[in-house]
Formats: structure tokens, sequence, C-alpha cells
């Protein structure tokens, strides 16, 4: 087998506009988090998501861990989360002393439940934090109207869903706060990075501080909050504020690939392509599928199978409630709807730079899979 792959699972687009205005930071020697980039990037990003306020961070479990700190979240608090998630989520919440507690995915979007979440509210709960799942929206109406009725505080997992719409609103702007991750396989790429929105403004302050190490305003080196160093880079925000001005080609060029994979895979047996509801923008951060029984070859078969044709591939989450670092806080818990997609999704090449004569090619490795095993 040639291991070397060809069609890689997401690559960045960084071209002449990052390298632009990377250059202009790197000679007005702002560098760190003093430059002009940084407000720009926050003021740009945040009035795209139809929010007031931006605050810029160093990667999105920051965001969200900051997010969680200015909402109070501490100690003897509990949080409720989707148990099929990236680890970053509950780690946020563990990050602030407070449990994380899951809810089963549903069956079609494949995010949160929301008729699962009344059951698992306590007089500990402070917040709900709802993912938005390989880009596609969680139904946030009963979400909020739960919260609402229990004085509990929301705030978006949005890492995977810049530009997603929920009922014509842009993901991440529909609560209280909404965290944002710029990993370079994100639709839009700092490296690393992260923003937290709101429309806020006694929040978006008091993230600001924390995000500082808790410097008082009027009084520099005076500290009465532990705060953080969560300092996005002017040299980040400047790859951030070049790959924004990009965004809407990066959200069609990955909803025209994702119409093409439907296209290709419709009839193939065996698999569930990613859902898109009625009152949803998905942006397919990734092309995620499931591979059903009747497929003939599991999941991590076909993974292999595209790895011996050098097409590369990811497994969904492993749910928050199997991982060995939480395996004390769960023990006995079952989440039957996110155990199944975990079992049998896989995400196949999504970035930005993916080429439709690429996707052909993935799509038909797939329909070659199921022809082998009937050979």
């Amino acid at each position: 087998m040639n291991s070397k792959i060809r069609i890689l699972i997401a690559v960045p687009d960084v071209g002449e506009k990052e390298l632009e205005y990377v250059t202009d930071a790197v000679k007005s020697t702002f560098i760190s988090s003093v430059g002009p980039y940084v407000q720009k990037f926050e003021e740009s990003f945040s009035r795209y998501c139809g929010a007031k306020y931006g605050i810029a961070t160093t990667s999105g479990t920051t965001a969200l861990h900051l997010a969680l700190a200015t909402l109070g979240v501490k100690e003897n608090h509990e949080v409720i989360i989707p148990d099929l998630t990236m680890i970053a989520t509950s780690n946020s919440v563990r990050y602030c002393g407070a449990k994380p507690v899951l809810v089963d995915s549903e069956p079609y979007t494949w995010n949160m439940n929301p008729e699962k979440i009344r059951e698992k509210i306590t007089k500990k709960t402070r917040a709900i934090m709802p993912v938005h799942l390989y880009g596609h929206p969680c139904d946030m109406d009963p979400i909020l109207e739960l919260a609402r009725e229990h004085d509990l505080f929301v705030i978006e997992d949005a890492a995977e869903a810049h530009g997603a719409e929920y009922k014509g609103r842009k993901a991440g702007c529909l609560a209280d706060m909404g965290c944002f991750s710029f990993y370079s396989n994100k639709i839009i790429a700092c490296g690393e990075g992260g923003m937290i929105v709101t429309d806020n403004e006694e929040l978006a302050e008091n993230a600001r501080k924390l995000k500082d190490q808790g410097f008082e305003k009027n009084k520099r080196f005076w500290h009465r909050e532990i705060g953080f160093n969560y300092r996005m880079s002017n040299l980040h925000a400047a790859i951030g504020l070049a790959q924004l001005e990009k965004i809407e080609h990066y959200i069609n060029v990955r909803r025209t690939n994702a119409a093409l994979y439907n296209s290709i895979l419709k009839d193939v047996e065996g698999i569930t392509r990613p859902p898109e509801a009625e009152w949803a923008k998905n942006v397919y951060w990734m092309y995620s599928v499931l591979v059903e029984d009747n497929f003939e070859m599991t999941r991590n078969e076909l993974t292999v199978f595209l790895r011996e044709k050098r097409i590369d591939s990811r497994t969904f989450f492993y749910p928050i409630h199997s991982q060995p670092a939480y395996s004390d806080l769960y023990q006995n818990e079952s989440y039957p709807v996110a155990e199944d997609l975990s079992k049998k999704g896989i995400n196949l090449p999504s970035g930005n730079t993916l080429t439709k004569s690429e996707v052909t090619e993935v799509a038909q490795a797939i329909i070659s899979a199921k022809g082998e095993m009937k050979k």
C-alpha cells in the first residue's frame, strides 16, 4: 500500500491576501495581542455573524472556557452538553471545576436532542451548551425556551459552523454567547485561534478583562479576579481577517462539493448522507456520512479501503461518556443514538481547496468499495 495520502481531509486555502496582511503586521512590529488586526478581526467577524461584540482568543477551546468563566460557571455547577462532540466541549466545563451533564443525540441532525434536556436539569445547572455538529445547526428554539424557563445561560459551540444558519440567522449569535474555532481545518483558519460573539456589552467587557489576565481597566497591574492569557496575536488576527474576506466563497465551495457528493452517493444502499433540515443551512464543515449495516462493509473497513486508495478520512467523535478521561463520571450511563452515530460515522475530504474531480474520485471509491464486497 502506498501510504502517501493524495486527497486530504482538509487543506487550508492561504494565499496572497494572508501574506500581505501578515507582512504588514510584522513590519508594524505589532506582533503580539496589541495591534490593529485584532480589533479589525473582532469587529468584522462579529458583524458577519450579526452580533454586536467579538472577543478574539487563542483557540476555540479557550473561547469556550472564557465564555463559561465569564458567566460564572464554577465548582458544583453543571453544564448540559451533547454526548457526541469534540472533547474540547466537555474539557472546557471541567476547567471551571463544573460537571458536564450529557444528553443523547437526535437521529436526524445528529445534534443534541432538545427533548432530552429537561430531564437533565437540576438545581446545579448553570448553562446549556449546544454544539452545531459538523456544520449543521442545532434546533435552537426549544433549547432557548427551556433555558428561559429555568433561568439558564446558553453558550453555542459553533466551532464547526462558521456561516451556518438557523431559520435565517447565523449560528453563534442565537444565544447569550457563541464560540468559534479558527484551527487550520476550519472554514476560516488562523492556524490557531478562537472567537466569542455576543450582544451583551457587560459580558463582552468581562470576557475581554478575563482573557487579559484580569487587568483592571483603570488600574494597570491590579487584579480583582483570576484571569487568563487567552489573547489572540496580531499575526493570527491578520490571517483571520484575510480568511474572513473569502468566507462566502469557502461556504459556497463546501456546499457545492456537498451537493456533488450527494448526487453521486444518492443511490448507494447503506450510505446515509448528511442532513439539512428545512430550517437550516448546513455549511458542511465535514461532509459526513453513516455507513449502515447493509453497506456490507463496516465503517472501519471503509476507512482502510479509502486509505489504500490514498484518500484521507476521519471517524466521528467518540461519545464523551466512553472517553477514558471521563470514566469516573459516567459509569453505567448509556446514550444509544450517540453510540450508534459514532460507530457508523465517517468524515470524507471536505476542505476549501477540494476540487470537483477529487470529490468525484472519493465518491466513486465508496461505490467501488461496495462493489468489492459483492465479488
